[in-house]
């Protein structure tokens, strides 16, 4: 029986679109449907207190804050950014973990910018009617920045708080977010990588899973550990199966509401891109580290990020390649074309899904040069990214703050001043390896006689042109830094740093593309307002829009799941890690720190220590913390498993899993492995004893 289009497009959904689906706003929960569904009322204050004590990390991931002295809790993983630049030569913190005894030994971090939001406000009248009638492309784009920077700048100089303008439903609304900014970060506690991230790559977003991802920062105001208001309590029940849980956290893009022109995009052109580099990276830092021990704490953090976006990327492809995904996609637009058909904007709409599939063909022309020159990847390196941004600084804070690219505006200043004159360690070893590899794809991708490429290597292979540039430049220095900065343009000219005047070579042409691909974007995003307005009028408020790392609420149960005949645990526990530990005979990566030895016989083996749940989750939910429905600290995602990876296009509950360290299982090894009670007690006291 043939069933109308409408319908076959639904029961295709239903494959993979469940009740639970949504990284929800906080301004639009979905209160009935949780309430039909599960029986929990989310209530206003629930919601402001989850709210404000949910944080996001300014180098990737979330956390929260679980004390009235400011303790803060993420992924190891999230903190190992951190974690690698407070390091060195003689202190390994990555390797053999940290643990400040008092206040006085948390170490500050050197450039971490934390945020908590604090308000969420609809601003998509005041940005669409700053667009003069009929503008596109260029002129919107640029109507479009002044009216952001000065939202932006009014909200800062009205509230002190860092501003945000969001875009969401890919220009069907536009928000402005409200943070409270903390730049005084100290670093409390981190157990080795080892037991944080326990089986390595090849455990790596798959279950059953032992891993520790746990690291504790503190947030100070004034030199004192700041006084907080909300905070999370800590459960020392948890979770049992079955229990609705929430997630908290700031997933960082999903692509759900691509058409297909946009994910066909995806397939054809940006990933069959980007994975070959990244498989690229990973080989040539994993030879290097394999060279020396100290090779390999420099590289450590930078490796763990590539091998894990490699298996990511990969995961994303199989899905696009997979027609249980593409072809529901398809289905779904079709009907709603012909949905829309039937009202009065009906033509409009179907030219809509048009100007993106235009928009799309112009940005697969330019793509690869476009992410080799203005996205840095031809020059990729902390020198290149410092050298960048002195020149551009020079050229863009003269003009009106409404006329800068973005990332120039005022409400952004602290925040880029913060990163550029960050005194982190940058290893001249390391850049001329990032940087050779870095050439050497560009070569690769524009050709060996591109006109450009040529100026860029300057007679040299990427080699001895990485190894020249990285040698001779001054910008990872800074002092010289913050000199050339307050000089303005004349003094970032005066300089003649090789790195700089490269950054200027390749800037005409990186600024033409960016426009060419902003323009793009810009009607896409027109476009897609014209699409979700209608699709709201036939659908009505039922989806949530993709991530664009705010803060989100997702839910779902703690379930156990099948996998290839096996039926799943929803819970591991300690008996399990060391099980797994003896089954590999202790050989890297399912090795163990000897302190986990030495404490088996404290540890009580039944704790649970992982656990998964159906929450609807992406990258940058790393860290967020699992509550319960009385609001009470649970557990913290850090990872999703092999099916999860789909989410980015489609949501699925059948065996895609949130992954989450138990709150027990934290408390029991921080006490009985690590003996660090005074933290236990400040996190299931919430405050300093």
């Amino acid at each position: 029986m043939k069933l109308p289009l409408t319908l076959a497009a639904g029961l295709l959904l239903a494959a993979f679109a469940r009740a639970d689906e949504g990284m929800w706003l906080y301004s639009a929960p979905p209160r009935e449907q949780i309430k039909k569904k599960y029986g929990f009322d989310v209530t206003d204050a629930w919601l402001e207190h989850l709210m404000k004590s949910s944080v996001r990390f300014n180098s990737g991931g979330s956390g929260s804050i679980v004390s009235a002295d400011g303790l803060v809790i993420t992924n190891h993983h999230v903190g190992a950014d951190d974690l690698q630049k407070l390091g060195d030569e003689k202190n390994n913190y990555m390797r053999d973990g940290f643990h400040a005894k008092n206040l006085a030994g948390e170490k500050k971090c050197v450039d971490l910018e934390l945020n908590v939001l604090q308000s969420i406000e609809d601003i998509t009248t005041r940005v669409n009617s700053a667009l003069p009638p009929g503008a596109k492309g260029d002129e919107a784009v640029r109507a479009r920045r002044k009216i952001t920077a000065e939202i932006e700048k009014e909200s800062l100089d009205k509230t002190g708080l860092r501003s945000d303008v969001v875009t969401l439903w890919q220009g069907g609304a536009y928000h402005l977010y409200r943070f409270k900014k903390y730049t005084d970060v100290r670093l409390v506690f981190a157990p080795e990588q080892q037991a944080a991230f326990f089986g390595g790559d090849p455990d790596n977003f798959e279950f059953p899973r032992f891993n520790l991802d746990v690291c504790l920062f503190r947030v100070y105001e004034n030199n004192q550990p700041a006084k907080i208001q909300h905070f999370l309590k800590w459960s020392k029940a948890g979770t049992k199966e079955g229990e609705l849980t929430f997630v908290s956290g700031h997933p960082g893009s999903t692509n759900r509401q691509f058409t297909m022109a946009e994910l066909k995009f995806l397939r054809d052109v940006q990933y069959p891109y980007v994975v070959p580099r990244l498989k690229r990276l990973e080989v040539a830092l994993k030879n290097w580290s394999d060279r020396s021990e100290e090779n390999a704490r420099r590289a450590k953090e930078d490796l763990f990020g590539i091998q894990n976006s490699r298996k990511v990327y990969d995961g994303r492809v199989n899905g696009l390649y997979s027609p249980t995904i593409m072809a529901p996609k398809a289905a779904q637009e079709k009907s709603f074309k012909q949905a829309a058909g039937d009202r009065a904007d009906g033509t409009e709409v179907r030219a809509a899904y048009d100007r993106i599939a235009e928009a799309v063909g112009v940005q697969m022309k330019i793509y690869k040069q476009y992410r080799q020159l203005e996205g840095g990847h031809a020059l990729a390196s902390d020198s290149f990214g410092f050298a960048r941004n002195l020149l551009r600084a020079g050229d863009e804070r003269p003009k009106p703050n409404g006329e800068r690219l973005k990332e120039f505006g005022d409400a952004r200043k602290e925040s880029f001043e913060l990163a550029l004159f960050s005194d982190k360690p940058v290893y001249t070893d390391l850049e001329i390896l990032t940087l050779t590899e870095a050439l050497t794809i560009m070569v690769e991708t524009a050709g060996f006689n591109d006109p450009l490429t040529q100026k860029i290597l300057g007679d040299k292979s990427p080699r001895e042109r990485a190894a020249e540039l990285v040698n001779s430049t001054k910008v990872r220095d800074v002092a010289f830094r913050k000199k050339l900065y307050d000089g303005g343009a004349a003094a970032v000219a005066a300089a003649k740093d090789p790195m700089i005047e490269l950054a200027r070579l390749i800037d005409a042409p990186a600024r033409t593309l960016r426009k060419e691909w902003e323009a793009a974007d810009e009607t896409k995003k027109q476009a897609h307002s014209t699409i979700e307005k209608a699709r709201f009028a036939i659908e009505g408020p039922t989806r949530a829009p993709d991530a664009t790392f705010t803060l989100r609420l997702s839910y779902g149960p703690v379930l156990g799941y099948e996998e290839d005949g096996q039926k799943l645990a929803a819970y591991t526990d300690y008996a399990g890690l060391y099980a797994r530990n003896t089954e590999h005979k202790n050989k890297e990566p399912f090795d163990l720190p000897q302190r986990w030895f030495d404490k088996k016989s404290a540890i009580n083996l039944k704790t649970p220590f992982n656990f998964v749940s159906t929450a609807d989750i992406i990258g940058g939910n790393s860290g967020s913390p699992v509550v319960n429905t009385a609001g009470e600290f649970v557990g913290i995602i850090f990872d999703g498993n092999l099916a999860s990876l789909v989410l980015d296009f489609a949501y699925e509950d059948r065996v895609a899993r949130a992954l989450s360290v138990d709150c027990r299982g934290i408390i029991e090894a921080m006490k009985q492995v690590y003996g660090v009670d005074a933290l236990v007690n400040e996190l299931l006291n919430g405050k300093r004893q």
